[in-house]
Parts: structure tokens; C-alpha cells; sequence
């Protein structure tokens, strides 16, 4: 028995032989040495990935070192930082308050966050306007709505494209931590006194917006974002390595981050140590747009459950409907520029929207490939990436640890390397 079975085996997932589900074995071979290629370009440390179709495992391979200085090897059940990944994790908690009627998706954040009563808009003066002073700040035309948070839709500030009405300089002092002990709630007095950069709903904008919505979660369910996760959501789907912070006892499980060089060869940036800020105390600062930590299995189990329509192993995490909700573009024909403009926006979630590949082939996007319409994803800032696909009943993960990782196809290498496998 192999090391990826006896994972498999111990986690008690379903397996099965990819020909019994409509997969070639052969092809999805090729996988390995797609993946090897960027370990011995020194690109990437090693990788992880899993293939599931029709609820069956059928492929779980980890290949390279989970740290490179020390050698220790890749395995099947490394822990990894997950970073972005963790939204859709938040997005799911806040949905679960809502079907226990805690409100309504158009209701204003102000009801609970009074810091987001009255926003601003920051919004650029034209050109035969400019008086020396290149913005001005208007009252926003309607209130942030949680649907806005959900749909990356507030009009939130962002360090991921300019900003509207504050320096850099400002914009990272208001979104670093203050103090050790400081909370997340405390980050979000600050941000949501930063003026818009658009209306709410007028344009999609990747954003910090999704730890407005784990503070949501605690605002409204009584406990932190990590009880929360833990007793409602990683207990029930036996998701028994995610967390906000590694426990010590799981160090040796833990890999090292890395960042490209000059040569966009790997070197470390982060070592899996308890100096880590993904296990250093205090344990108080809970980011639901990227703090968990995760292993390929768990985020499988995760995954698995939305594509069941809610449930897992007889735990009802969902209902079928609000999975079919959150997972069903919600933004109309709003540019999703971080995805590309073949993708939408659910709950949550990015869409795939079409697969004609027209206007699709820039460096940033570099294609919708071969995922089907319909398809729900999303990924990390480390290279972590997770996506589900309702038409062919498919689940595909990669994990690596190396950021930034835009100089890289290796996620676009790992969807192609799965849908050509498939046979049926």
C-alpha cells in the first residue's frame, strides 16, 4: 500500500479506480512529471494535488519537499498556508446564520458594523476640474449591503490596484496590525472609515471584504470566527487540520514558504518554525479573507460538501438551495479583473462564465482552459488552488508554498492535466 493510499484510507474517503469513473489512469499520469518540471526548475519546493469525481478520490500525489533547507519530503498530509482560500470557508459561515434567518442578503452592514453607516466616496476629478487636489469624497448613492460584501462589490479599498483618496502609505498603516492583541474587529473600525473607491455595486473589487464578513459571523453568532469554524463547520466535515493557528504538536506537518528570486528560482521567505506567523501567540487575530491553515484532504472534504449540495457524511452543513445561490454569478457583467473576463462572482466564489477564450489571453488571466461552465473556484496567494465543477461532478487541488506566483502557469498546468484525463 502506498503512502497517498493509506491517506486516503485513514481519512476515509471513497476511492476508485479513474476508468470506473470516466478517467484514464494513464493520462492523469501525466500529472507528475508536469509537476516535477517545476521542481527541478527550482520554481516551486514540491506539490500536493488531488483529483475526485463523482464523490471517488482517484488521484492523491505529493512530489517534491514541503521544505526545501531541511529536505524534508512532501507528503500526502502537509500543512499548508491556504491564505485566500480561506473566504469561501467564511463566506459558507456567514450563509449559515443566514438560513437560520439572522437577516437578509440586501440588509445594510450598518445594522451591525455602525462604522459602515454613511460611507464616502472618493472618486477622481476630471481633468478641466482639477484644482491641485485630484479627489473628491461625495456620500455614497446606497448603503453597503452584505450581498455587496459577499460579491466583492462594497467599492472597499484595495492594495491590490490604486487607490482612491489615500496614499499607500496610509492604506497600510490603517490595515496592519496596531498591537499583538489587537482583533480583527479593531482592524475594521479603522478600514471602514477609508473612504470608497466606487459606489456599492457599481464595480467588482477584490478586497479586504471578507473580513468584514467573519467579523459578521462573530457579531451575530456570539463567538470568534475560529470557535465558529471549529464547532459549526470543521467538526461536523472531520476537518481535523484546518486551522487559524498550527497547533505545535503539527510542526513537523507544517511547510516553508517561499518567494522567487531574480531568476524566479525559490528562496525562503517564511520557515516552517514556531516563529511562523501562522502559529505564534497570541491567537486572537482572526482574518476570514485568508488566515487558515489546511491540508489538501481537509479543503477535499470541504469541497466535497458543497458539491453534495450541502452535505457531508450525513452533516448538513448547507442547504441545496443556498449552495446553488452562492454559487451562481451575482454580478451581471461586472469586469471580474483579478479572474479574468470569462469569470463571475458568486457568494463567495468565482464563476466561470464562458469557455470561448475570447479576450482571454492576457499575462494575468492567461485563459479560462478547460473548466466547465458552472464551474466554482478559487485560490491562495501562496499557489494554493481549489475548484469544483458541477458538470462533470469533478474536484480538483493544488498545493504549493511559493508567492508571488504570477510568473508561473503551474495552476493552469494542473486543470489542463485533469481535464484531459477525462474519457467518458
Amino acid at each position: 500500500m502506498s503512502r497517498n493510499d493509506f491517506v486516503i484510507g485513514a481519512l476515509g474517503f471513497p476511492t476508485a479506480e479513474p476508468e470506473k469513473v470516466g478517467m484514464s489512469s494513464k493520462r492523469l499520469s501525466r500529472i507528475r512529471p508536469t509537476m516535477q518540471r517545476y521542481i527541478d526548475r527550482h520554481l516551486v519546493p514540491g506539490v500536493v494535488t488531488l483529483v475526485a469525481r463523482q464523490g471517488c478520490v482517484i488521484h492523491l500525489d505529493a512530489i517534491g519537499f514541503q521544505d526545501v533547507e531541511a529536505k524534508t519530503p512532501m507528503k500526502t498530509d502537509t500543512i499548508f498556508r491556504i491564505a485566500s482560500m480561506t473566504k469561501p470557508i467564511t463566506s459558507v459561515a456567514l450563509m449559515m446564520l443566514y438560513e437560520e434567518g439572522h437577516f437578509l442578503l440586501s440588509d445594510p452592514v450598518s445594522n451591525w458594523i455602525s462604522e459602515f453607516s454613511d460611507p464616502i466616496v472618493a472618486l477622481p476629478i476630471p481633468p478641466r476640474e482639477y484644482t491641485g487636489i485630484p479627489w473628491k469624497l461625495i456620500p455614497a448613492s446606497r448603503s453597503i449591503t452584505i450581498r455587496h460584501l459577499l460579491t466583492h462589490t462594497a467599492g472597499l479599498q484595495s492594495q491590490y490596484s490604486p487607490l482612491h483618496g489615500i496614499t499607500p502609505e496610509e492604506f497600510a498603516k490603517i490595515s496592519e496590525r496596531q498591537k499583538s492583541d489587537e482583533t480583527v474587529g479593531d482592524f475594521i473600525k479603522r478600514f471602514a472609515k477609508v473612504p470608497l473607491k466606487y459606489h456599492p455595486g457599481e464595480a467588482w473589487e477584490y478586497s479586504r471584504a471578507t473580513c468584514v464578513i467573519g467579523h459578521l459571523v462573530e457579531i451575530i453568532s456570539g463567538m470568534t470566527l475560529n470557535e465558529f469554524f471549529h464547532e459549526r463547520i470543521f467538526k461536523p466535515l472531520k476537518m481535523s487540520d484546518t486551522h487559524f493557528y498550527l497547533p505545535i504538536e503539527k510542526l513537523d506537518r507544517f511547510t516553508a514558504c517561499y518567494t522567487p528570486d531574480k531568476d524566479n528560482h525559490i528562496k525562503l521567505s517564511d520557515p516552517a518554525t514556531a516563529e511562523s506567523k501562522f502559529v505564534k501567540e497570541p491567537h486572537c487575530y482572526f482574518m476570514g479573507s485568508g488566515g487558515l491553515v489546511s491540508t489538501i484532504a481537509d479543503y477535499f472534504r470541504f469541497d466535497q460538501m458543497l458539491l453534495n449540495g450541502g452535505q457531508l457524511d450525513g452533516e448538513q452543513i448547507l442547504g441545496r438551495k443556498t449552495v446553488e445561490m452562492m454559487t451562481r454569478n451575482h454580478v451581471g457583467d461586472l469586469p471580474i479583473w483579478l479572474r479574468g473576463p470569462w469569470t463571475g462572482f458568486g457568494l463567495g466564489f468565482g464563476i466561470v462564465m464562458n469557455t470561448d477564450h475570447k479576450n482571454t489571453l492576457t499575462s494575468l488571466h492567461k485563459g479560462p482552459l478547460l473548466w466547465s461552465e458552472g464551474t466554482y473556484l478559487w485560490g491562495g496567494a501562496y499557489c494554493t488552488l481549489a475548484w469544483v465543477d458541477p458538470v462533470e461532478q469533478l474536484i480538483g487541488i493544488l498545493m504549493t508554498q511559493v508567492a508571488p506566483y504570477t510568473h508561473l502557469s503551474i495552476r493552469q498546468d494542473i486543470v489542463n492535466m485533469i481535464y484531459q484525463a477525462i474519457v467518458n
